[in-house]
């Protein structure tokens, strides 16, 4: 009698085992995932800064006003090293 009460508790411990490892590896994978797809976001969102910093940087207004007030001649902030790069830029 003792002989079936073993066999009982070992195939209820195999199958408990068993689904506690299917269980367990169902959490790893999705996390893994889930760090995949944070990790992809990021650098597509790195990416997507960049680009806006460069677009930026391409189409500021900002620059090209300080620009021309150094090489405007009546302007206080007159740069003369400026002006005559920017002829020499302007003139092939």
């Amino acid at each position: 009698m003792s002989s079936t009460g073993v066999n009982v508790l070992r195939w209820s411990a195999l199958a408990f085992g068993v689904f506690y490892g299917f269980s367990h590896q169902r959490t790893i994978t999705t996390t893994q995932r889930a760090q995949h797809a944070q990790h992809e976001y990021e650098q597509k969102q790195k990416l997507i800064d960049q680009a806006k910093a460069e677009y930026a940087k391409k189409n500021s207004p900002v620059t090209a006003a300080a620009d021309d007030a150094a090489t405007d001649v009546n302007s206080p902030e007159f740069d003369l090293e400026k002006y005559l790069l920017k002829i020499a830029k302007d003139s092939p």
